[in-house]
């Protein structure tokens, strides 16, 4: 499917993935106020988020993979910056996965690269923390706006135990593309292995921001933006 995307600016094509539960509007937007003057910005609202709807979510980070690369090739754009932030950080990984040679430089952030020894502890807490939504009217009302109703199917989805792909992050272990990691050092679990990624691969960058933790990006923008420009520059 051809996702519902905003494209704005000239230049070199940068796309930003964003997580879960947001769109292209609500996420990154100091990195893309930031970055306006350089690059051609391209945020898409992933499957079943914001205007892009869809009730399939049973295969879905493949599928989402091939909805970027469908709207890529929808709007005639080659190779990409790619910057995802958790959920988009997953999209990216699969599609770095499946298209290697669209994307320049890929950023990832808010990703657990290895999967935690109290990982079902973890993952209770994650679905009691979701599903606790339902519940607000405030959250409910909110979310019914941006995305229409296909958002509390991510919230089942969240349910299983297995929907992490962590199969998928063996691809930093050998990836050839120019890959940073950005993590919050208030993430135990995003920043234990972090560390051990350029030395498996010289390919991997990483930066540890500190006075933050998943959504680096939001936590501290300007940081994350200063950083994410040195690495492309240095590209």
């Amino acid at each position: 499917m051809i996702l519902h995307t905003n494209i704005s600016g000239n230049g070199v094509p940068m796309v930003f993935l964003h997580s879960g539960l947001q769109t292209g509007d609500t996420d990154f937007e100091f990195q893309k106020e930031y970055f306006a003057k350089k690059y051609q910005l391209i945020s898409p609202d992933l499957r079943g988020h914001g205007n892009s709807f869809s009730e399939d979510l049973h295969n879905y980070f493949e599928d989402a993979a091939l909805d970027l690369l469908e709207t890529l090739n929808h709007y005639e754009i080659n190779k990409i910056h790619l910057v995802g932030s958790s959920l988009g950080s997953l999209v990216a990984i699969k599609f770095a996965q499946f298209y290697p040679e669209r994307i320049i430089t890929l950023t990832l952030s808010g990703i657990t690269t290895v999967k935690p020894e109290n990982w079902m502890e973890l993952h209770k807490e994650d679905v009691a923390h979701q599903l606790s939504l339902l519940s607000n009217e405030e959250a409910v009302t909110y979310f019914d706006e941006l995305h229409g109703q296909s958002w509390r199917r991510f919230i089942h989805m969240g349910k299983n135990a297995n929907w992490y792909p962590f199969e998928d992050m063996k691809l930093l272990n050998c990836c050839s593309i120019p890959t940073l990691v950005i993590v919050g050092e208030g993430n135990q679990n995003e920043t234990n292995i972090a560390t051990e990624y350029p030395r498996i691969n010289p390919n991997v960058h990483i930066a540890i921001v500190p006075f933050a933790s998943h959504l680096v990006h939001s936590q501290q923008p300007k940081l994350f933006s200063i950083i994410l420009e040195e690495f492309i520059q240095q590209k």
